[in-house]
């Protein structure tokens, strides 16, 4: 698709990023004001239960070993919410990466300085929590962290503006759904509350990104279809580089926190369908044919949750039977 240069008033030339940032800088600029209305701060230590900790071993005399049956969280929980946290660890890379992409002048430097300070709440707030609760091994929740961020973070869609603000449109919603269902999983209201109030925050991330993807598409539509498509089909979480990812993330599919029925159900149709992805007319040669693969992708994806459906509630029968053998 070609437009005419945005500042020069030049013939017609191909869209490219610089463009892209240059054409989008007041979308950002709006969007950042509405974000600055609607969004509350609030206090991380408010939401951490202080009066549950003690000492650990170590410097103090009165230092009490971690037992996982000192804390209420569950077994699911445990798991889950170490990946959550882990995957908020990476905050560093994560702000270098936008940052590098975005810019730091203008309504898209603010942005990204904004969404880091309200994202580096969210580490605060987890870990904090994790350890006046107990509710992990605070050694190995340390040696994983010094692992995981040791390794870095290089997102899979930093050669390309537009399949970065796709990424992230799809991106903060399942952050937001994860941490969601890791409270109602969890077995403590107090953890509840705390990822209640961090997905909260990630919502509005979400509907950022996903209000700059709409303007995208208005924009250039056929461009921003194939990024649309490539994010899709090759969806990775940004903590999948953490040591113990896979086991992990297999173990929150079966307890219900983050499985490919919520990723096709909660996070990737809502999207696609608020923008009416799929409805999209117009478009020349490439954005359709972007557009059929990314529709045969999605059928695809909802007969995969479907047998992942039945598996897992096979599975809960044979639970059941056993525990009322």
């Amino acid at each position: 698709m070609t437009i005419t240069s945005p500042d020069l008033g030049s013939p017609a030339a191909a869209w490219t990023d610089a463009r892209l940032l240059y054409a989008l800088e007041e979308v950002v600029e709006t969007e950042l004001n509405r974000h600055l209305k609607v969004a509350k701060d609030w206090m991380p230590h408010e939401y951490v239960p202080f009066s549950d900790a003690r000492n650990f071993p170590g410097q103090f005399e009165d230092g009490e070993a971690w037992d996982k049956e000192q804390s209420k969280v569950t077994e699911i929980g445990r798991i889950a919410l170490v990946v959550n946290l882990l995957t908020e660890d990476n905050l560093p890379s994560y702000h270098h990466e936008i940052a590098s992409l975005f810019g730091r002048d203008g309504a898209w430097g603010t942005w990204v300085h904004r969404w880091t300070a309200e994202e580096g709440r969210h580490g605060i707030v987890m870990r904090d929590y994790l350890l006046a609760s107990r509710a992990v091994d605070p050694d190995k929740l340390e040696a994983f962290r010094m692992q995981h961020m040791s390794e870095g973070f290089e997102s899979d869609n930093r050669h390309s503006m537009l399949h970065s603000v796709a990424y992230v449109a799809f991106q903060e919603l399942a952050t937001r759904i994860s941490h969601r269902n890791t409270g109602h999983q969890s077995g403590d209201p107090v953890c509840d509350r705390m990822l209640a109030r961090i997905a909260t925050d990630e919502n509005l991330h979400m509907v950022f990104y996903r209000n700059l993807l709409k303007a995208a598409f208005e924009l250039a539509p056929d461009l921003t279809m194939q990024a649309c498509r490539d994010v899709v089909v090759n969806f990775r979480m940004p903590g999948h580089g953490m040591p113990g990812f896979e086991r992990m993330a297999a173990q929150m599919a079966i307890g219900e926190v983050y499985n490919l029925r919520i990723h096709h159900d909660d996070v990737l149709q809502p999207v696609l369908r608020h923008l009416k992805v799929l409805e999209i007319g117009g478009l020349g040669p490439e954005g359709l044919k972007a557009q059929e693969e990314l529709g045969f992708f999605m059928g695809g994806l909802d007969a995969e949750a479907s047998k992942f459906d039945e598996k897992l509630a096979a599975r809960k029968a044979r639970m059941a039977t056993r525990a009322t053998a």
